[in-house]
């Protein structure tokens, strides 16, 4: 059981099919008394009815709330007598959940999780307490200008692509979701094709196979499961400046947000936009961004840049916090970087140091059971390989200056950004 490798790889990484089209991986580490459990299946908030947004995360909340089999109480009962814990989420593509316990309780762990998956029972009085604690998320939400800026920005972006969609809905839709609207979302989005699985810890990647295969073999596959995954359109930019702001009386801070679309993450230039964004926003006191909208001028309480990559593309944003009466003066700042970010190549210094800092810190997210499950789940879901971690430190180095500007310049077009906002906005003089 003990790696062969420190960095995990295809001789000590075990994947393994099931004929049902789950997908199991694992890896060992006998240093450890624990194992992980994590994994995804396809669904999410891109399949949310338009009439019913937030239905995927209100029906991730609602999975624990008791099963045919177990109640509620039961379910964290079986959980805290172990020490063990299981959760569930909704991303924008797939269901997730991760749990960890010893490795003597893996059976346990997996016993119950299969029983959740396919099994729940949705009582209406957990139900009605669900949808009271989204609507406070959503009443709390309305006040917070970082999230509401976020929000303004993928709605102004986006558009009417899946992905400017509000996971979390609104009051509107998600005082609509019904028992029957759960019920029929999980019959439709909970099978066993497009489920991954990933198990990492102490307990031999082959006997957890097995115990994968007990546990879920006899799940059978839909054969209309495809009905339920429609094709959607890769993110396409905007063809003009966007401007979007949502007024939030009597706010000391307001919150911006800069930018366009970004590479899909299987993209050539997903890798040099990585190395690029950080150069632009992240990297010590959040990079260029940072160092002159903040420390140079003195205008924003945090700025930094972030860029998000998924499977139809994605965002590169620039973020700040500011007082309002500082918004032309900001915007008009960060657009003049990013112009100069998406027209110039970096320095050969500031590249040189971002790659020592990517290739340094890949190690530390190795570290943890977790951390090793989350990467093998990447390596699955973007179709990267066995070896991507090993050949990772080899593919950060080849990145160029060039290839960092190339990318920049196809996604940060300084005439066609999205600009957000949120919070109040001082009154024009």
């Amino acid at each position: 059981m003990k790696p062969s490798h420190a960095i995990p790889g295809s001789d000590d990484i075990l994947r393994q099919p099931l004929a049902n089209q789950v997908v199991f991986l694992g890896r060992g580490n006998d240093q450890s008394p624990s194992v992980v459990i994590s994994g995804y299946l396809p669904g999410g908030s891109i399949l949310d009815p338009a009439d019913r947004s937030g239905l995927g995360v209100y029906l991730s909340m609602a999975l624990m709330r008791g099963t045919k089999k177990h109640s509620f109480q039961q379910i964290y009962d079986q959980l805290e007598s172990a020490g063990a814990s299981l959760g569930f989420s909704s991303g924008i593509h797939s269901f997730g959940f991760s749990g960890r316990a010893l490795a003597e309780d893996l059976p346990m762990l997996l016993g119950l999780l299969v029983e959740i998956l396919r099994f729940p029972d949705f009582p209406q009085t957990h139900l009605d307490q669900i949808r009271d604690q989204l609507l406070t998320s959503l009443s709390i939400r309305a006040q917070d200008t970082e999230e509401m800026a976020d929000i303004a920005f993928d709605q102004a972006l986006f558009n009417n692509h899946p992905y400017g969609r509000d996971d979390l809905g609104s009051v509107e839709s998600i005082s609509a979701i019904t028992q029957a609207d759960l019920i029929a979302h999980h019959q439709r989005c909970f099978k066993p094709q497009g489920l991954t699985l990933a198990i990492v810890g102490g307990v031999d990647p082959a006997r957890a196979a097995d115990l994968v295969q007990q546990h879920f073999s006899d799940w059978s596959p839909d054969t209309a499961a495809a009905q339920r995954s429609p094709e959607f359109p890769k993110t396409t930019p905007a063809a003009s400046p966007i401007r979007k702001h949502i007024e939030i009386a009597e706010k000391s801070q307001l919150n911006l947000v800069i930018g366009s679309t970004g590479p899909e993450r299987k993209s050539a230039e997903f890798l040099p936009a990585v190395l690029g964004n950080c150069i632009l926003g992240e990297f010590g006191m959040m990079g260029r961004i940072g160092n002159v909208v903040r420390d140079e001028n003195g205008l924003a309480y945090y700025a930094g840049s972030e860029l998000t990559s998924l499977q139809l593309g994605g965002s590169w944003t620039v973020s700040a916090g500011i007082n309002p009466e500082n918004f032309e003066k900001t915007t008009d700042l960060i657009h003049a970087e990013i112009s100069r970010f998406s027209s110039q190549p970096v320095e050969a210094e500031e590249l040189s140091d971002v790659k020592a800092y990517f290739q340094g810190r890949m190690p530390l997210q190795l570290e943890s059971n977790a951390g090793i499950a989350g990467q093998l789940l990447t390596i699955e879901r973007y179709d990267l390989g066995l070896d991507y971690l090993r050949n990772y430190r080899d593919q950060i180095e080849k990145v160029t200056r060039e290839e960092i500007l190339a990318a920049a310049s196809a996604y940060l077009k300084p005439d066609a950004l999205v600009t957000a906002s949120a919070g109040t906005l001082e009154p024009a003089a």
